[in-house]
């Protein structure tokens, strides 16, 4: 049984790794979430913007023609479809509702790929709550078009200029300006990540994505259950709410797919299920990528969501258990998979997504296989990076 213990924990990996500072926020959530999220009022606000706002349910799209390549039934989970361009919404609907219900002003987040930064801002704008992102130096660079949404939506976006500049450091700031603002500020963290209830939390607010496959593959296939679920991991948002209805049925296979960079032991690679070991970081006991003395070793991906140095605790016990598999992407052969579906479907995909395509290609079939791709997320904001390789991967 693939459940979250009432210490935090999966097995072995979460908890809630906190300064005495945060403890009171942290020990106010713990004690509410549950209860808030199931309130009958919190549920009809929930499912309510869900699917007037967000746009949901989001279509279980069967891919006929990447179907006919791969000879297997694979349908895409089109979160590239809500609101604001991915999965992200999902959680930030959620926890705008419980950051109200707790009596809060002040919204801090962080982002990578700039779509939780996104998120968060339109949730923020939507109720008319401050909002301040941090995002690494770097990833506003390479992230441009979202960070000029956020700003548009009315966030202050302030830049992470220490360590690598990028998603890791983004969380380290907002972190430290939760420390220094504990009253009147919630943190909404994107991800499954971070102490206890956090990784819990978005998981629950991100299961909308398997309750909806659960009756729409019965509508398409006569069965709910897929043989595979194909979704990337960085934290795991997206494959947490993918998985989150099967994790119990061993019958489905859950493939999260990483980050590999240049290549898993080239020195620059997010790759953390081969490279990680057990550590703490961001408030939780995970696998993440350390030396031997527990200092955190920079991540490398072209992809800004997928370059963090750890993965949530529910991935980390999924993948040490045996119960999920990975599997590792390379920056290039990502940019294959991303043109590859452009032109076989008419579907750009964010550069994270595209990595989730990639492992397509180094998986076995069956004819008779259904496997699920969680689309999370389009691919607007990486059109940039997408033109400046776009002459090496002309077929």
């Amino acid at each position: 049984m693939i459940a979250i213990d009432e210490r935090g924990y999966y097995g072995e990996f979460g908890g809630a790794y906190i300064p005495e500072m945060l403890y009171p926020n942290i020990e106010e959530l713990r004690r509410h979430y549950v209860q808030l999220m199931e309130e009958p009022a919190f549920q009809r606000e929930f499912r309510q913007l869900l699917k007037d706002y967000v746009g949901r349910p989001s279509p279980l799209y069967l891919a006929e023609r990447l179907s006919e390549h791969y000879k297997a039934t694979i349908y895409l989970k089109r979160e590239d479809l809500n609101h604001t361009g991915a999965h992200k919404i999902n959680n930030t609907v959620g926890q705008i509702l419980m950051a109200k219900r707790l009596g809060k002003t002040r919204i801090i987040a962080e982002t990578g790929a700039g779509q939780h930064g996104v998120a968060t801002a339109t949730v923020c704008a939507l109720m008319g709550i401050r909002c301040i992102v941090y995002m690494g130096a770097v990833d506003i660079k390479r992230q441009a078009p979202n960070v000029s949404r956020m700003r548009m939506l009315g966030a202050e976006v302030r830049p992470a200029t220490s360590g690598s500049q990028t998603l890791k450091d983004a969380t380290n700031e907002a972190i430290r300006d939760w420390i220094n603002n504990p009253e009147d500020t919630h943190y909404i963290i994107g991800s499954v990540v971070g102490p206890h209830p956090y990784p819990d939390m978005v998981a629950r607010f991100q299961s909308v994505i398997s309750e909806e496959m659960k009756w729409q593959l019965e509508e398409h296939t006569g069965r709910e259950n897929p043989d595979a679920i194909i979704a990337c991991v960085g934290g795991g948002s997206n494959a947490a709410g993918a998985y989150y209805h099967y994790l119990n049925d061993a019958g489905v296979r859950l493939i999260a797919v990483e980050a590999a960079g240049h290549g898993i032991h080239s020195g620059e690679s997010a790759a953390t299920s081969v490279l990680g070991t057990k550590g703490i970081i961001h408030g939780s006991r995970t696998l993440l990528m350390q030396t031997r003395d527990g200092q955190i070793i920079e991540p490398y991906s072209l992809s800004a969501g997928l370059d963090y140095p750890g993965i949530g605790p529910l991935h980390a016990h999924l993948i040490a258990s045996g119960r999920a598999e990975a599997i590792s992407i390379t920056d290039d052969e990502a940019l294959a998979s991303a043109y590859f579906l452009s032109r076989k479907e008419g579907i750009i995909p964010a550069l994270e997504t595209a990595h989730a395509f990639a492992a397509l290609d180094k998986m076995e079939y069956r004819p008779d296989d259904v496997i699920v791709v969680c689309l999370s997320g389009r691919g607007d904001k990486d059109l940039d990076t997408y033109i400046r390789h776009f002459e090496r991967f002309q077929k």
